[in-house]
């Protein structure tokens, strides 16, 4: 069973349109996740702010701070990245820092009264999905 070369074309051209579908579901998802590590970040931010910190817990306020701030900054780094090699190295980095904010949200959590704990655990959430 032959096909005609305007079947063929029009194949060629549905193929075309779902690839660029498909790339254009990336880039919105790409979006999307720069859009959630900056929230991610600045939810940490306005958290820390609500709560008190003790000499104990400060270290882990700092070091929280500071993660999350990573994981938003090194996706956008990926993002930007000058080759693919280091476009996986970013988010790599992205993703251990998410894991790390991770571990210090759980300390600060293991460490506080049962105040500001329900925000703590949709941080918690949000760093667990962004692992």
């Amino acid at each position: 069973m032959e096909m005609s070369n305007a079947t063929l074309k029009f194949q060629h051209s549905m193929v075309k349109d779902q690839t660029t579908s498909k790339e254009q579901k990336v880039n919105t998802k790409s979006f999307d996740l720069e859009q959630r590590t900056y929230e991610f970040a600045r939810d940490v931010r306005l958290y820390l702010k609500q709560i008190k910190f003790n000499e104990i817990t400060e270290s882990d306020r700092i070091q929280l701070q500071k993660s999350s701030g990573s994981v938003a900054a090194n996706y956008i780094e990926s993002v930007e990245a000058l080759s693919k090699k280091d476009s996986t190295h970013r988010l790599r980095i992205c993703r251990k820092e998410a894991k790390e904010s991770k571990l210090w949200l759980q300390l600060i959590l293991d460490q506080r009264p049962v105040q500001a704990v329900e925000n703590l655990e949709a941080l918690r959430q949000e760093a667990h999905e962004l692992c």
